[in-house]
């Protein structure tokens, strides 16, 4: 049997994320699909994302055969380098008092610092970036708002391409977008009750 060593390993890390995900959201109720609880889109989210990483890893051992490419000695420092920054950060803002002391806002700045210090490595840039936008946002939501979380998910993900850093309009057109879009969906349409402004 050939097996696709890229496909069968991101396969079972999408599953196991979307495993972790789901017992860190077993605190939040659930609600019904007509009333959304905070814990009902991440628990949908998470199964497709098993979902997808089960159809990852039947491609990855039932498809064409490719090897994973070896990490350089610069992708396995910062591989380790945002290891030891995440959880460091982590178990530093635990006993601090305040907004990064809460549970759920020490692990997130944990991960943003740790992503951050992994796209260090060119091979690890749009992993550690996109995942660093995506922990940003969890943390400017409540604090700053729904268009300055997006701004920052949108800026952030788009620095992951080396190309749109040449297009900075390009950015700020996909920002505008991106924000009407969303305020539309989210706030006027399914009535998503959060803050859009900073709570100062």
């Amino acid at each position: 049997m050939k097996i696709n060593e890229k496909d069968l390993m991101s396969g079972l890390f999408l599953m196991l994320i979307a495993a972790v995900g789901l017992y860190l959201n077993m605190d939040h109720t659930m609600g019904s699909a007509r009333r959304m609880g905070p814990g009902y889109m991440p628990w949908m989210v998470f199964w497709l994302q098993i979902g997808l990483g089960a159809g990852a890893v039947l491609v990855g051992l039932f498809g064409n055969s490719e090897k994973l490419a070896r990490w350089t000695g610069q992708e396995s420092l910062s591989f380790i380098l945002g290891i030891a920054a995440g959880v460091g950060t982590w178990y530093a803002l635990r006993y601090t008092p305040g907004f990064f002391g809460q549970t759920y806002n020490a692990v997130g700045t944990g991960l943003l610092v740790g992503f951050l210090v992994l796209s260090w490595a060119p091979g690890w840039r749009f992993v550690g970036l996109i995942n660093a936008s995506l922990c940003l946002f969890g943390l400017l939501l409540e604090q700053m708002g729904f268009f300055a979380a997006l701004i920052g998910i949108i800026v952030l993900s788009c620095l992951a391409e080396e190309q749109h850093l040449k297009k900075p309009l390009g950015i700020l057109g996909t920002t505008v977008f991106l924000l009407i879009m969303c305020w539309v969906v989210f706030i006027n349409r399914l009535d998503i009750r959060v803050n859009l402004w900073p709570q100062l």
